[in-house]
């Protein structure tokens, strides 16, 4: 395998700071920001934890409006003005894509302030999606700061782009 693609990649909290937090992937140590209640093993829709396990990304959805296309082997998917992300446990398409308008509680995917300009979906409570087990955890982009996320993982976008470049399909993100 050359060295260069990754087929892992783990994320660990700082030391007394658990909002704040790195990503080691191959020889690299990036800054990431997590949930503002730290890393956790037993998620729950709100709580703000960042969810400890072993994620596959399922797809990336990024911006054409913000930027190029992202250079990646994994599943890649425009981000339009009507797409959204239902965050609603009561509701039949919780933790699913959705387009909006939407009449149940949902994130927008198409947001003003950047995050989302390339973000990965990350395979937590996806395929077997069970109520309030916590709704769009994703891996996407930093606010200035490394300010907490509601329970994602977020990088700046040289450090998403440079992340991207180098994983391969069936990579896994380790949250310990």
């Amino acid at each position: 395998m050359r060295r260069d693609i990754w087929e892992a990649v783990a994320v660990h909290p700082s030391p007394g700071c658990p909002h704040r937090g790195f990503l080691v992937a191959g020889p690299w140590r990036l800054p990431v920001a997590l949930g503002r209640t730290g890393i956790r093993a037993d998620k729950r829709e709100g709580d703000g934890a960042t969810p400890r396990g072993t994620f596959r990304p399922v797809r990336v959805w990024w911006r054409p409006d913000h930027g190029p296309r992202p250079r990646t082997a994994l599943p890649l998917r425009r981000i339009r003005p009507d797409d959204g992300w239902c965050d609603d446990p009561a509701d039949r398409r919780y933790n699913c894509p959705v387009k909006l308008p939407y009449p149940a509680s949902h994130e927008r995917m198409a947001r003003a302030d950047h995050l989302y300009d390339v973000v990965v979906v990350l395979d937590w409570n996806v395929t077997h999606r069970r109520a309030g087990r916590g709704s769009a955890i994703f891996f996407h982009l930093a606010r200035p700061g490394f300010t907490p996320t509601e329970g994602c993982v977020a990088v700046t976008l040289p450090a998403m782009r440079a992340v991207l470049a180098r994983l391969r399909p069936g990579a896994v993100m380790r949250v310990v």
